[in-house]
């Protein structure tokens, strides 16, 4: 518990952290001051949400991983159990990355948009920061050089966040003539952005305007028990690469 306190309030302190959260907030607040329209508002934010808060999280957490280095060995070579070193270390980023978002995107959208869409971006902004914090942790005990880590942060970011919607819409033009658009949502889920931006577009209702395949992604995600199974998936975003690394971090010879 004190060496989740005591990163929660170093990386709250942190410069990089602190521009993050006002960067946001300006962002937001301008989308929506902007905007005659809160869903043109909300479409912005939304973007912001998809693509600037995976890579911030995913980076500033992979640098923050090999930074620590120093202190990792310091508390291993305490009394402490490595599994509740990396957790600390794991919940205290993911706190401080959640916190940093909902100060900056949060306190706009509770204002500007309706509660349910509000509350939905913002469950989701803060499951891709914890997501993508996962994501780095992985990142960085899978190698000890640093500029490899971070190159592999980056990679699967942009994997996620822009090659795989081509990958999937590649697919799809590519088996136009065949019944595929189940299948081709189905895949969507295998991306927790993906995931996200399906859950707040059917929030927001704007699957009307995506055709019959956005009937489907209706039928698929828009029931209780469809987002319910949603949220499991991120859930299992959130844990997989984490569990992996905390295995990884058992086994690292420091």
């Amino acid at each position: 518990m004190r060496i989740l306190k005591y990163v929660v309030l170093d990386i709250l302190k942190n410069k990089i952290v602190i521009v993050y959260a006002i960067i946001l907030a300006l962002f937001s607040w301008s989308a929506f001051s902007l905007e005659d329209n809160s869903t043109k508002g909300l479409l912005t934010v939304l973007n912001i949400i998809l693509l600037t808060v995976p890579l911030v999280s995913v980076l500033f957490a992979t640098i923050y991983v090999y930074n620590s280095n120093e202190f990792i060995e310091l508390l291993v070579s305490h009394p402490v159990k490595r599994s509740v070193i990396w957790k600390a270390l794991f919940l205290g980023m993911s706190v401080s990355m959640v916190v940093s978002f909902i100060i900056g995107a949060g306190i706009p959208l509770l204002i500007f948009a309706d509660a349910g869409t509000a509350l939905m971006m913002i469950v989701s902004g803060s499951l891709l920061s914890v997501i993508f914090v996962a994501v780095a942790f992985l990142s960085g005990i899978l190698s000890r050089d640093k500029a490899k880590g971070i190159g592999v942060s980056i990679m699967l970011w942009l994997y996620f966040a822009l090659l795989f919607d081509g990958l999937v819409l590649f697919i799809f033009f590519q088996f136009a003539d065949y019944p595929i658009e189940k299948p081709v949502v189905l895949l969507s889920a295998l991306s927790p952005i993906d995931l996200c931006r399906i859950l707040i577009l059917l929030r927001m209702n704007i699957s009307a305007m995506m055709g019959h395949t956005g009937a489907i992604f209706k039928d698929i995600f828009g029931s209780q028990l469809g987002i319910l199974l949603s949220f499991i998936l991120l859930m299992l975003w959130v844990f997989v690469p984490f569990y992996i690394s905390l295995i990884k971090f058992k086994k690292k010879d420091l």
